[in-house]
């Protein structure tokens, strides 16, 4: 007898950013804290190419548009997904024939809303994509297309002052017509025009759009960074000056060699550098972190109920994949105050670290037992997603790879150690230790693990509750002593009776 599909499925919407250099539609399934994205398909057009000249957009940009336009309309129909929304930037924005391209898109998909942004408006969306990601960012935030640069003050997580500037990189090669010193002259003139950039000294610098992404791209290659992730790719005031010197001065020839480089952004990278070099200079900024997250994101982000918005990324992130590959809702929260007495000194930041463990620590109980913990770090290390930072992945991962019986020095587990400090590495891999005796006590279930306790004093001590159905046999025994090894501490059990 044939398997029925699904009753009905996620919910799904969908967005077109239609931008001056590419159009790109992304279907999003789900209104969860973190989105995600099922589908992601760009095209190129650089409609915004000769806007500084002409005032009009490119003629053949137009066209590629609207065929892509009819295909993208096609998938999200064929998809399910509403609602369905185009958002325009800046190269229809500020074109002359920017309306009559408009109606004429209209026609190509009646019923389709096309929404062209006022500057303030594309820059609070990209604003509340970072924040969906990063709720508590604090410095500025810049945004680069292919014709304008939207910058945005954050502040703790709250979106302050904005701006928009004719600074994108096809506009901007364009204003200085190749000539790279008038490039740099012309990126000071417009940035000094916002006195509260200078409100970023000290803090982050968050770059959003595909030309930063790139130079994220290339530091990745020239550094052999052990994660190839862009979304949350965090490097120092020094480096990125290192990298944007590099790269302005650099031919084409010196790029198109360049490891890493992708091959669209060959013309755009020096011009994206330049901009880049100057805004460390007005902001002051001491760290570059970059984004994937965007003007797309923060479109789904306002259909997302206000209370889920307000979960922290990370837990939603991990009890969403506890959710997909668990056995036991009930036994991670126990699980978090089971471990407690382990660590009475951590911090806010651990402690999440810790309770995120707890959600994903049974995530490999469909996998073969052979492969559990590679197959679970994996998981972490390289899921999608925007929850989990790399500091994150690589704790986390390690801490589940550890209950599911790695050896720290296992090789797979390298790119964890890499990332992480001797400090972090220690906590990860004691609480590793810690549940894995959990989950040898308990077999996976919130009753079990009630008759057992954890106390760390002068000793580490086991109390089993008589009765309970948990007794300290060999396995239990031996990853007793190896947690209380990782703590330094001696090791006892205790059967308490009724």
């Amino acid at each position: 007898m044939p398997i029925s599909p699904p009753a009905s499925l996620p919910p799904r919407c969908a967005v077109v950013d239609l931008g001056s250099n590419s159009v790109r539609l992304v279907v999003f399934e789900g209104l969860g804290r973190n989105p995600t994205a099922i589908f992601n398909e760009k095209a190129v057009l650089r409609l915004g190419r000769g806007l500084q000249a002409t005032g009009q957009l490119n003629p053949d940009g137009i066209a590629q548009a609207l065929t892509v336009m009819n295909r993208y309309r096609a998938i999200v129909h064929a998809m399910g997904a509403a609602p369905f929304e185009v958002l325009a930037t800046a190269a229809v924005r500020d074109a002359t024939n920017g309306p009559a391209f408009v109606a004429a898109l209209q026609e190509r998909i009646p019923g389709v809303p096309i929404h062209v942004l006022p500057g303030e408006e594309e820059a609070a969306l990209s604003a509340e994509g970072v924040l969906c990601g990063i709720p508590s960012a604090d410095g500025i935030l810049a945004d680069i297309g292919g014709g304008s640069l939207e910058t945005v003050r954050l502040d703790h997580g709250v979106r302050r002052q904005a701006a928009t500037l004719p600074l994108g990189v096809i506009r901007l090669a364009e204003r200085c017509g190749g000539i790279m010193t008038q490039a740099r002259a012309l990126v000071e003139a417009d940035l000094a025009r916002i006195p509260w950039l200078a409100e970023g000294r000290g803090k982050d610098l968050y770059l959003v759009g595909g030309a930063w992404r790139a130079l994220a791209r290339i530091h990745i290659a020239q550094t052999a960074y052990p994660l190839n992730m862009v979304h949350h790719y965090t490097i120092g005031r020094d480096e990125a000056r290192d990298l944007t010197g590099v790269i302005a001065g650099a031919s084409r020839r010196a790029l198109e060699r360049m490891p890493g480089v992708p091959r669209r952004r060959v013309e755009d990278l020096p011009y994206a550098a330049v901009a880049l070099r100057r805004l460390l200079r007005a902001t002051g900024a001491q760290r570059l972190v970059f984004s994937a997250n965007g003007l797309r994101e923060g479109w789904y982000m306002q259909f997302v109920p206000p209370a889920e918005r307000a979960r922290d990324p990370l837990l939603a992130a991990s009890c969403d994949i506890a959710a997909r590959f668990g056995r036991n809702p009930d036994l991670p929260p126990a699980l978090l105050a089971w471990t407690e007495p382990l660590f009475p000194e951590e911090n806010t930041e651990f402690r999440r670290l810790r309770e995120a463990a707890c959600w994903m620590s049974d995530i490999g109980s469909h996998d073969h037992p052979e492969y559990r913990a590679e197959q679970s770090y994996l998981r972490i290390l390289r899921q999608p997603g925007i929850g989990l930072d790399h500091h994150a992945r690589a704790f986390l991962g390690l801490a589940i790879a550890l209950r599911y019986e790695a050896e720290p020095s296992a090789p797979f587990l390298a790119t964890a150690r890499t990332l992480l400090s001797v400090d972090a590495q220690q906590r990860a891999t004691t609480l590793g230790f810690a549940l894995r005796l959990a989950y040898t006590l308990s077999a996976g279930t919130p009753e079990l693990l009630a008759g057992t306790r954890l106390a760390a004093q002068h000793v580490l001590t086991l109390h089993l509750a008589e009765g309970s159905g948990v007794f300290a046999g060999e396995s239990v025994t031996r990853r007793l002593d190896r947690l209380g090894l990782a703590l330094g501490l001696e090791t006892v059990t205790e059967v308490q009776t009724h």
